[in-house]
This record gives structure tokens, C-alpha cells and sequence, in this order.
């Protein structure tokens, strides 16, 4: 017998880091089958330009501006959803990885919102937040049409990871870094250029100026025979290349960023299609804060299509960090008593 079609609006809330985001989703579904997403309202308070005078993200800061922020974001993510905490059915949480003293702010909260109101609570991998960003890009490739197995590649500024999804629900770690993540090594390699933070958009805004091949960078691991990812050899060739160089002129900063973000890409590129040759996949998926990256979009798209398999990306406000792809991850979730509800800033993927 076929299963009636169902609606279920989640409030997602995401704090691992240093963005305090709300969500509001409403998942149309038959069972575990998700046939559309509509986001009523995506609210995020960035802290980047608090962050911005120290270089990188400071944790106290980033706990502190989150306690400040979580209420207002979610009562704005209600008031432009234009729902009430009635029309809600859960509660999806970030539980980790992360920063600690964030992910309390934003468990405290739905702890005390579930218990006020009455509702499930799920916890939510962040990473899984990533992956499941896709099902928010249907406008591009309709959610009906996805097609397993899948492999995913999320790419951010604490993870690189491969993962094969044969279902809905199933998460295979088939590759990782080693080392540094590519945001990781992005943001390490901006504050050598002395380009500020964060630094991932400023390499990428400098390399479209910047010859790709004006230096000879290395690509870590590229020829490896399994799917791991290594970038800490690669940021210290340009940390050298960058100290014996005595004219540091505009020409010459647009073509170490170009040069430093081809050698991530190709690496990031060529281990992601070996790895789909492999395990025979249907259908590919880039997510994380790098996924806003044009040059891994690009090339990405290219090397898919040379495949032919479809290549699901979410648009660039969706691949950072945002609430909106928790709630969609909260759909797929266990709910837990919000007693035992407890952050894991180590948390692996199933």
C-alpha cells in the first residue's frame, strides 16, 4: 500500500562554530522519502567581523556572541517563517563536531525549547548538515531523481572527507585528510599573504586575477592508491616559496593564491573521481564551506559530467555553515531524550 504523502516543519539550530543560526524547514515526505524541501526562514548571525581583528576564530568570543545572539535569531527564524512554536514536530540540534563552549550554547537551547514546548529533539552530526544541504538544491536536480550510491565529498575548514551513502541513511568514510583540511590550509595560507581572514574568499577572489601555473606547488598525495588527503606539505612549500621571494607585488600574490588554489582543487578533484570510478556511483555531492569555492564547483561539474553521473552542489549561502541543511538532517535522525542530550566536539561520522 502506498504511504500518504506527509508534511513535517523542524526548527534546526546551528552553533559549532562561529555562525548562530536558525531554521525553519518544511519537508514534504512519503516515509524516509523526501519529496520536497522549502525553507520558511534561514536566519544566520555571522561573527566574522568580530573574529576578523584576531586572525581566526577565538572560542570564548564566538561561546560568548552565541549566548547573546541564539534567542533573537530563533524568535526572527519564527517571525519569517510566520509559524509558531505549535506548528513545529522537532528539534534539530548541532550536538558536534566543533567548538565545545559553542555547541553547549545552541544544546542548551533546544534542551530548554523541547522541554518547554514538548517536542522531539534530534541531535545532528554536523558533517551530516553538509551532505544533507543537497536535498535543499532541488531546484537544480530534483530530490526524486537522486540516485545511490552516492559519494559525497565535504570539504570545510576543520574536514575533508570522502563518504559513500548506498541509502538515505548510510555513511562510509571512504578518504580523509591526513593532516590539515583544505579550509584549514586555505585560512593558514591567507594569513602567510598577510590577506586577512577568512581566508578562503580572498585567495579565491586574488586567484581569478592570478596565473594558475606560474608556480610548480606540489600536489600531496595525488598519485596514493587510496583516498586520503594530505595539505601540510603543500602549505609549507608555499610558506618557503613565499620567504625566498623578495618582490611581493600585486602580480605576485594573485599568482601564488592562483597557484595554491589549482594544486588543493586538482588534489581534491582527481582522488574524488578515482574514488567514484571505484565504488561505481550514480551520483556525486560537494558540501562544506569550500563547496562555495568556483574553481572546485567548476571543475567538479566538468569531471562529472566526463563521467556521467549527476553532480548535486547546494548554492553558496547553503554550503556554509546555516540551519537550514541541520533540519533537513534532523528528518533522518533519532530522537533522544533531552536529558541525555550532550555535545561531542570529536564526533565522527556513522
Amino acid at each position: 500500500m502506498k504511504k500518504n504523502k506527509k508534511k513535517m516543519i523542524i526548527l534546526g539550530i546551528e552553533t559549532s562554530c562561529d555562525e548562530t543560526s536558525a531554521a525553519v524547514v518544511r519537508i514534504a515526505n512519503y516515509g524516509l522519502r523526501i519529496t520536497d524541501c522549502e525553507i520558511l526562514s534561514n536566519i544566520v548571525f555571522s561573527q566574522i567581523a568580530i573574529h576578523k581583528k584576531y586572525g581566526g576564530i577565538v572560542p570564548e568570543v564566538a561561546a560568548r556572541n552565541h549566548v547573546k545572539n541564539i534567542i533573537p535569531v530563533i524568535d526572527l527564524a519564527f517571525k519569517k517563517a510566520r509559524v509558531t512554536p505549535k506548528d513545529i514536530d522537532r528539534i534539530a540540534v548541532t550536538y558536534g563536531p566543533g567548538l565545545i563552549t559553542s555547541l553547549m550554547v545552541g544544546v542548551e537551547a533546544a534542551r530548554n525549547l523541547a522541554y518547554a514546548w514538548k517536542k522531539q529533539i534530534i541531535a545532528v552530526d554536523h558533517i551530516k548538515g553538509h551532505i544533507y544541504a543537497a536535498w535543499l538544491a532541488s531546484q537544480e536536480f530534483p530530490i526524486s531523481n537522486f540516485q545511490f550510491p552516492i559519494l559525497v565529498l565535504v570539504v570545510s575548514g576543520g574536514h575533508t572527507e570522502l563518504l559513500l551513502m548506498k541509502n538515505v541513511k548510510s555513511f562510509k568514510k571512504v578518504g580523509q585528510t591526513l593532516d590539515d583540511a583544505a579550509g584549514e590550509a586555505f585560512d593558514k595560507v591567507a594569513k602567510m599573504l598577510e590577506l586577512g581572514f577568512p581566508g578562503g574568499p580572498a585567495i579565491s577572489k586574488l586567484a581569478e586575477k592570478g596565473n594558475p601555473q606560474a608556480f610548480d606547488f606540489p600536489r600531496p598525495m595525488i598519485h596514493s592508491k587510496d583516498f586520503n588527503f594530505s595539505f601540510s606539505g603543500l602549505k609549507t612549500a608555499v610558506l618557503y616559496k613565499n620567504k625566498e621571494s623578495r618582490i611581493k607585488n600585486k602580480e605576485y600574490i594573485n599568482n601564488i593564491a592562483a597557484s595554491f588554489q589549482q594544486a588543493v582543487v586538482d588534489v581534491l578533484a582527481h582522488k574524488t573521481i578515482k574514488a567514484a570510478e571505484k565504488y561505481k556511483v550514480k551520483t556525486l555531492i560537494l558540501g562544506g564551506g569550500v563547496a562555495a569555492n568556483k574553481l572546485l564547483r567548476e571543475t567538479m561539474r566538468q569531471e562529472t559530467k566526463r563521467l556521467g553521473i549527476p553532480f548535486i552542489v547546494p548554492e553558496i549561502k547553503l554550503c556554509t555553515d546555516n540551519a537550514a541543511p541541520i533540519a533537513v538532517a534532523g528528518f533522518f535522525g533519532k530522537e533522544i531524550l533531552w536529558k541525555k542530550l550532550r555535545v561531542d566536539p570529536q564526533l565522527e561520522i556513522e
